[in-house]
């Protein structure tokens, strides 16, 4: 007699509270970050964000790292980066 294999589409569901740090009430001196999504634009959306950060608000430095691609997830190397470099990470999408 042959067997069926029944599959339950059911999945577990995880669940991780995360807490924000909160957002810097200044930006002057503080390094920004930007994770580009590697579509179109943005990259030049980055470099004028990076010249008024700095002019306007001060920001010492501005970090821009790219994805692989816009439909992975930031490589793991990518996101400690900003996450020790930065004081502020934008993710980024432009068309």
């Amino acid at each position: 007699m042959p067997h069926i294999r029944v599959l339950s589409p059911v999945g577990e569901v995880k669940r991780h509270v995360l807490t924000a740090p909160p957002l810097p009430s200044d930006l002057k001196g503080k390094t920004i970050g930007f994770l580009d999504n590697t579509k179109t634009n943005f990259d030049r959306l980055v470099a004028d964000m990076s010249g008024l950060l700095r002019e306007r608000f001060g920001v010492k430095a501005v970090v821009h790292r790219k994805k692989a691609n816009a439909a992975t997830p930031a490589a793991r190397e990518i996101l400690e980066e900003l996450a020790k470099a930065c004081d502020l990470v934008f993710a980024g999408s432009a068309d």
